[in-house]
């Protein structure tokens, strides 16, 4: 008898309807449960290809194909102590330190445009990177915000630094339903921690009150 089971560390899931793993799911395994307002995945639909898994950056989405490895991974979810903050390890204005967060210009469509949830691009290219020691950590900007964070590595006459007026870098752009909602720019140190978090804490607010 065919065993599968996908398990979903949900301590380290961001929960967002457009999951990777729906995305790439080809029997449509994978599902956003409108009414629980969950990813949810139905495990008779599921075809064992491992795509889901792959897609996930933060290693959220587990394939089970032994009632072992159900139990195993069971486990070591029950036993992971990190949260989703754990997760926001990059600092703004320094090098990328998680793949998870890094996304190509090509995906800025898809990823962020056409996102169902609020979104935060951080432009940047190498030239704009301050010290690490010096930049703010990104889970002290966004503690207990529900928002999709990401880092687009661009050239200084890149084209959506021109569509989006940037003119310094680094940058945040903040973005509901498509359009810009309001951004940040330039570099903020430790020191500027308390100006950057309420410039940053202002355009949230806004894009609560935006349908």
């Amino acid at each position: 008898m065919r065993f599968i089971a996908v398990l979903i560390n949900f301590k380290i899931c961001d929960n967002f309807k457009d999951c990777s793993g729906i995305a790439v799911c080809p029997t449509k395994a994978f599902y956003w449960d409108r009414k629980k307002r969950t990813i949810a995945v139905d495990n008779e639909k599921c075809k064992s290809c491992g795509l889901c898994e792959e897609s996930c950056p933060v290693g959220a989405i587990r394939v089970a194909k032994t009632a072992a490895d159900y139990k195993r991974i069971k486990s070591e979810i029950a036993g992971d102590p990190r949260r989703v903050s754990d997760l926001f390890i990059d600092r703004y204005s320094s090098e990328p330190k998680s793949p998870a967060f890094i996304i190509p210009a090509e995906k800025f469509k898809v990823q962020i445009l056409e996102s169902v949830q609020p979104a935060v691009v951080e432009f940047f290219n190498h030239g704009s990177i301050q010290c690490l020691l010096h930049s703010v950590p990104i889970s002290e900007l966004f503690k207990n915000v529900k928002i999709k964070y990401r880092k687009i590595e661009v050239q200084k006459n890149g084209r959506l630094l021109k569509q989006y007026k940037i003119k310094r870098l680094p940058s945040l752009v903040f973005f509901k339903n498509g359009g810009i909602a309001g951004k940040v720019e330039g570099y903020y140190g430790v020191g500027d921690k308390k100006e950057l978090a309420e410039k940053v804490n202002r355009i949230i607010s806004k894009i609560k009150k935006i349908n």
